[in-house]
């Protein structure tokens, strides 16, 4: 296979990927006044943008190209690899959960929860998260599964894992969309400091999902079968 642009495609996505973590610490660490826990909601609610990008976007994102960038490792080492970096996003997800209902609840008067459109799909999201994890240590890392069940599951294993990354920036986009209507009101119209960065930031969950999704869609770039990849499969299943 021709691999060519995929290394650099993964450092472009890295660089992207990192950039729009620190500009995400920046707006909620300065802008929005840092983080506190739930003696003080409006502060909790802050971790929830960060948790969320380093989450479901950066992390889930990373994640999902193991088996691209290392393609030359062996493959129970990528399993492991791969599982660890998604099981860590989605925990970290549900923190982020638990920030912006805190927030919400211990309010005074108490916010509303999921009212809109980006808590729908943000939640949605989380919730196919966790059970795309689940799901997806059953079918190739608890041993004993059929192998014909592994190979029936893995197109929609794949297919849901680009579908989350990408629910997840939607979800993200309406998120700084919502929070800059409320937070900036008419001052987003003047270009302020707290908008660019919101603005910058939304142009760079576009940029790293985008080159995320087409090295994860480019055929040439899929890890190739090895001998050792079925002798793994053989033991799982004798096991």
């Amino acid at each position: 296979h021709d691999v060519r642009g995929l290394r650099v495609g993964f450092f472009i996505s890295q660089a992207v990927g990192l950039t729009l973590v620190v500009l995400i610490s920046v707006w909620t660490g300065h802008y929005l006044g840092g983080f506190a826990g739930p003696s003080s909601p409006e502060k909790e609610f802050n971790w929830h943008p960060l948790l969320m990008t380093v989450s479901l976007i950066y992390l889930y994102g990373t994640g999902v190209l193991i088996y691209r960038v290392f393609r030359e490792e062996k493959k129970r080492t990528l399993k492991i690899a791969h599982a660890l970096v998604l099981g860590s996003a989605t925990i970290i997800a549900c923190l982020g959960l638990k920030a912006v209902f805190d927030s919400h609840s211990l309010k005074k008067p108490p916010t509303p929860h999921l009212y809109s459109l980006h808590s729908w799909i943000g939640l949605t999201t989380v919730a196919l998260a966790v059970a795309q994890w689940f799901l997806g240590f059953v079918a190739f890392l608890w041993p004993g599964l059929a192998s014909h069940l592994r190979t029936m599951y893995l197109p929609l294993h794949t297919i849901l894992g680009a579908s989350i990354l990408a629910l997840a920036s939607i979800a993200a986009l309406l998120g700084l969309t919502e929070k800059a209507i409320w937070s900036l009101g008419k001052k987003w119209e003047s270009s302020s400091p707290e908008g660019t960065l919101i603005n910058m930031s939304g142009v760079l969950i576009i940029v790293f999902t985008s080159s995320v999704l087409f090295l994860l869609s480019k055929q040439a770039y899929r890890r190739l079968n090895r001998s050792e990849d079925q002798m793994l499969l053989s033991e799982s299943v004798m096991d």
